[in-house]
């Protein structure tokens, strides 16, 4: 599996940056490789001062590591002048990473302005349309307009880890929808890091990951809380606290991502194939969860999708719903 990239600035605190990305892509089992574009002198009290890299050798950084390693996921962090943006264009331009992702970092944990209007004029034009996602800060949505954003009520150390971990989860070979899906319910936007206790998180990630695995054996929350060793109202407890949701939901999540994988897989699986595979008791059973959590059957869907890719529509009929 190839290297990710990630372009940034280097953090002292370890809050964000450089030393953050690293940090998250590593703990999730992926390589990480870096370029630093800025060199911050921080502490508790905020940013004292800046070295930005010059940016002949922010490009050489990046010639370096693409050269040797052919990174195809690629996230941008903290850029802080138009020389510094011109660079990183050019080379991604150049190399075409197949995932872009960016992470802007407008201003600092303590409200230090980061970046001026006309940088931010020239990264919409410039930086932006080179990227697959952005994940942006709520208050710094404003600035950046992209077909694929994300804004995250949260620090900018936290967006951080959220687009390191989508970057992740593409690099698995995950689709754009599939990896935004999974890292926001394993880094929610909404919580923060030092609100969540050890137990709590190393729980969550485990029935996370559980319920990938075994969707297709189990549906059921007491299957999972006695595989990860707690009761089903803590586990309920735990999943509030995460991610502001249960484990019912997360787990129809799951369901419904891999109905609609099958949904479209070709050539076309049968109804009855699509249940069995997914374990559902019944045709129907599969399609009245399908209809309550998007609003159309299966067929319904099929024949969307089909539609707009100019395929056959299908002819099997509906599942019987409730």
């Amino acid at each position: 599996m190839k290297p990710i990239l990630t372009i940034t600035g280097s953090d002292s605190t370890g809050g964000a940056g450089i030393q953050a990305d690293l940090r998250t892509i590593t703990s999730l089992g992926a390589t990480a490789m870096s370029v630093v574009t800025s060199i911050t002198l921080q502490n508790s009290l905020g940013i004292q001062e800046f070295y930005d890299i010059p940016a002949p050798v922010i490009e050489r950084q990046i010639e370096a590591v693409v050269d040797d390693a052919s990174p195809q996921v690629v996230k941008v962090g903290m850029v802080r002048n138009a020389a510094s943006l011109y660079a990183i264009v050019q080379s991604l331009r150049r190399h075409r990473p197949r995932w872009i992702l960016y992470s802007p970092v407008v201003c600092s944990a303590y409200e230090e302005q980061l970046m001026d209007d006309q940088l931010i004029r020239l990264v919409q034009e410039q930086l932006v349309p080179l990227c697959s996602l952005l994940v942006v800060r709520q208050g710094d949505a404003t600035h950046f307009h992209a077909a694929h954003a994300i804004q995250a009520a949260a620090s900018h150390g936290r967006c951080n880890e959220i687009c390191s971990t989508i970057a992740v989860f593409l690099n698995q070979g995950a689709t754009l929808d599939d990896a935004i899906r999974k890292a926001q319910l394993l880094m929610p936007a909404n919580t923060f890091s030092h609100e969540v206790s050890g137990r709590a998180e190393s729980l969550y990630r485990e029935f996370l990951t559980l319920q990938e695995q075994l969707c297709s054996h189990s549906h059921d929350v007491n299957f999972y809380a006695d595989r990860v060793g707690v009761s089903p109202r803590y586990l309920s407890q735990v999943t509030r606290r995460m991610a502001d949701t249960t484990p019912k939901a997360i787990i129809e999540s799951t369901l419904l991502f891999h109905i609609k994988s099958l949904l479209d897989q070709r050539p076309a699986l049968s109804f009855q194939e699509i249940a069995e595979q997914l374990d559902f008791s019944s045709q129907s059973h599969l399609s009245n969860l399908f209809k309550r959590l998007t609003g159309m059957t299966p067929t319904q869907y099929r024949n969307r999708a089909a539609t707009a890719k100019g395929l056959p529509t299908n002819s099997q009929p509906d599942f019987k719903t409730r």
